[in-house]
């Protein structure tokens, strides 16, 4: 036995340090092999992929397939590589990926253009894969939960400006050009005094030099000014000069340049089954559209929708429940201002629907009022007033009324009924309350932690829109591979989109690429190939045959049923 000093490893003059084939370059049970079969049975053109469509008689040079630069993102932003000239490097040097390309190495020009110009297909991609997990059982379809999260954009807050920070700048340049003006003067006036010069542009003083600096900062306040102009005339509240949609967003004290993502997330695996993208800092008015998209992707005819205090709005939940949307949304408390006065708030008077009447806390009634009015938020409200005589005479009068008024009246929406159903629903809903944080929050807190997707890498809300669809799909989907495997995930590919397809060789080519194990343990649902003959007898000896229990898999790659192989070298009996 002969000692070393250290571990060696293989020399590099070895003949083979790869094996020979690429195929080989990934074991059977890499999860590689399922971002392969998913995008083999995506139909690229339908989905909108540029490209997708080309025929092979148009003339040039060809560009890469949309299949293969879509193959790299997905690869990429599962394994956190999102920068498109980290994925040209790693195209060039990991197994994975080129056995994923077939050797194949995009520049990172093509590979950002490809992010950039197919955001619409991006979308619909992810689409598809919830239609995915629809079929496949993984979603409840009974209650989701909505929330959103602050991304940063690819914009600095410094880039971002407001009317407030417009006028304030151009108060501040105003203010320096009025001191650089006076040094001016004081320059000036100086020059003059000293013996021998006979006038202020006898010197050399620095008078040019604060002209120039005057001159540079009346261009700045003119673009201010010019800036502060285009925001009052498009009714804009923020400018930004970097990227043009994206906003200053401030919640909790904290601020963000960038965008809100919205996610509506199924409760039964926490997969997101619709998202979108806004550039506003508040929830309220996004409530209806997220539990809406939910419903359409989970093609339901009654959802539970669970969201925090701050998408509480009485229009959506109205609209909600319009739609066959039961939702879930604490109650704010508010500003609590009649009780800080000690009067009583409208909580504290009974309303009476037989007789259309309110109750206050005297036990006196307060009828409707024949008029209709608009109250601050653009709510129709139906006046209930009480009779003077009595207001003037009760012992509550202290805590009801106000110093000048001569009566109690309160105001009552048109449609306060869905209020009061929504108010006594979530007396009980304390368990759902606690399960939405469970359910919406492990999306985020999974791209953010462990991903580090805490920014976009693009800049205007349509690219925007396709990377985060581009995220959202990655989350699903690994999610899904870790949920079913990837055994039945290539089972569930082939039994479940594959057929839609149409063709015999779409369906060839979303199984082909299955390891010979998988079809041994699920058994193909479809015989493929002509019927088998006893008497077949093998033509070729350049094809082997793996068998199952009801079929066999050629190593050709095509899959054979109670028949032949359909490659075109070899003829194979079953067994």
């Amino acid at each position: 036995m002969t000692n070393r000093t250290f571990k060696t490893g293989e020399s590099r003059d070895q003949a083979s340090l790869l094996p020979a084939r690429i195929e080989d370059y990934v074991g059977p049970d890499n999860p590689v092999r399922a971002i392969e079969s998913f995008v083999r049975v995506l139909d690229l053109a339908k989905l909108g992929f540029r490209h997708a469509d080309r025929k092979a008689e148009e003339v040039g040079q060809p560009p890469y397939d949309p299949a293969d630069l879509l193959k790299l993102y997905l690869y990429g932003y599962i394994n956190q590589i999102r920068s498109s000239r980290r994925l040209e490097r790693e195209a060039g040097r990991n197994l994975e990926l080129i056995w994923l390309l077939r050797n194949l190495k995009p520049g990172y020009r093509t590979i950002g253009n490809f992010r950039k110009e197919n955001w619409a297909a991006l979308k619909a991609a992810n689409r598809s894969f919830v239609l995915l997990m629809r079929e496949l059982g993984l979603v409840g379809g009974s209650v989701v939960a909505i929330d959103g999260s602050f991304f940063h954009g690819d914009a600095s807050k410094a880039s971002i400006f407001t009317r407030k920070r417009l006028a304030d700048q151009i108060i501040k340049l105003d203010q320096e050009i009025e001191a650089y003006g006076k040094c001016l003067e004081d320059n000036d006036a100086a020059e003059a005094k000293k013996p021998g010069k006979d006038g202020p542009d006898g010197g050399g003083g620095g008078g040019g030099d604060i002209g120039a600096k005057i001159a540079a900062l009346l261009a700045k306040r003119l673009r201010a000014q010019g800036d502060l102009a285009r925001l009052e005339e498009n009714g804009a509240t923020q400018l930004s000069l970097t990227d043009p949609d994206a906003r200053l967003l401030v919640k909790s004290g904290q601020g963000v340049a960038g965008y809100n993502v919205q996610t509506a997330v199924d409760d039964k695996h926490k997969l997101i089954v619709a998202s979108e993208v806004v550039n506003d800092s508040s929830d309220v008015g996004q409530l209806h559209a997220m539990a809406m998209a939910a419903k359409e992707a989970l093609e339901v005819g009654a959802l539970q929708a669970l969201a925090d205090e701050g998408y509480y709005s009485s229009r959506e939940l109205k609209a909600c429940e319009d739609d066959g949307i039961t939702p879930y949304v604490p109650v704010p408390e508010g500003n609590a201002r009649l009780e800080k006065q000690g009067r009583f708030a409208l909580k504290d008077f009974n309303y009476d629907g037989a007789t259309d009447t309110y109750r206050c806390p005297a036990g006196q009634p307060l009828h409707p009022m024949k008029s209709r009015q608009k109250n601050t938020s653009g709510r129709i409200e139906i006046r209930y007033a009480a009779r003077g005589a009595i207001c003037r005479t009760c012992p509550l009068k202290v805590q009801c009324l106000s110093s000048n008024a001569a009566y109690r009246t309160i105001g009552r929406w048109e449609h306060e009924g869905v209020l009061e159903r929504h108010r006594a629903r979530m007396q009980g809903a304390g368990e759902l309350m606690r399960r939405r944080f469970a359910i919406v929050e492990h999306p985020f807190g999974t791209l953010k932690c462990r991903a580090g997707y805490r920014h976009f890498l693009v800049r205007g809300f349509d690219k925007v829109r396709g990377e985060w669809n581009l995220m959202a799909l990655c989350y699903n989907f690994t999610r899904v591979l870790n949920i079913l495997g990837l055994d039945v995930f290539l089972a569930a590919l082939a039994k479940t989109l594959a057929p839609g397809r149409g063709t015999l060789a779409a369906l060839l080519q979303g199984i082909q690429l299955a390891p010979e194990a998988f079809w041994i343990n699920h058994p193909p649902p479809i015989a493929i190939g002509r019927p088998h003959r006893p008497d077949s007898a093998k033509t070729s000896n350049s094809c082997s045959v793996s068998s199952g229990k009801t079929g066999a898999l050629c190593h050709h790659g095509g899959l054979v049923g109670w028949g032949e192989c359909i490659g075109s070298l070899c003829s194979v009996r079953s067994r």
